[in-house]
């Protein structure tokens, strides 16, 4: 669904709220996780809440949903949390390799046409790229309620992941997006959760 445009969602607005725009290589140490395409930050937010000493890392490229995720960290002072507004594919300027615990893509675009596939974001080529950010023991954890895009995405990561569990009907967690809560009663959530990554597969 297209984002009402928000006139609030400015430069200046973000930079008051130090979102970073611009690519920047983070010092970054200890526990850390990151979230791609993080909406309106419901997930990430309550996770940073409740995990204080865990660095969380929100990517979200549409200012007009990002503009959210920055109220809520003002909100809830979270000093743990760092947001980038940018596209998922720059992510690797700001983050240096091997240094995440777990990847998060909640609910991706599932650009169903066959031209688009190379954007999905469980795409191989952006798998190599979580490959190359998680920790050797990192974990990978994707959702979904369309069922095509879970079928396809399970074979790309199959050729880049050794170790992979599927669910066809995932159970409700702590942490959930605001688009979770919406599609529970529709359906089955979807969920695969990778780890092992290896470029040689």
């Amino acid at each position: 669904m297209r984002q009402k445009f928000n006139k609030h969602a400015t430069d200046a607005f973000f930079e008051r709220h130090h979102v970073l725009i611009k690519p920047k290589p983070l010092n970054l140490s200890g526990d850390i996780i990151l979230e791609i395409g993080s909406g309106k930050g419901d997930f990430i937010t309550q996770y940073a809440f409740d995990h204080p000493n865990t660095t969380c890392i929100a990517v979200e490229m549409n200012r007009h949903v990002c503009y959210y995720i920055a109220l809520k960290k003002e909100a809830l002072d979270l000093n743990n949390l760092i947001i980038i507004m940018d596209d998922a594919a720059l992510v690797e300027q700001y983050i240096p390799k091997n240094s995440i615990a777990a990847i998060y893509l909640h609910f991706s675009d599932p650009w169903p046409k066959a031209k688009h596939h190379k954007r999905r974001l469980t795409y191989p080529t952006k798998l190599d790229m979580y490959g190359r950010l998680l920790k050797k023991e990192g974990q990978l954890i994707f959702k979904t309620d369309h069922q095509k895009l879970y079928i396809e995405s399970s074979f790309y990561m199959q050729s880049k992941f050794k170790n992979i569990v599927f669910d066809d009907d995932s159970q409700e967690e702590a942490y959930i997006t605001e688009y979770e809560r919406k599609k529970r009663p529709y359906g089955p959530i979807y969920k695969i959760q990778a780890g092992a990554y290896d470029d040689t597969l």
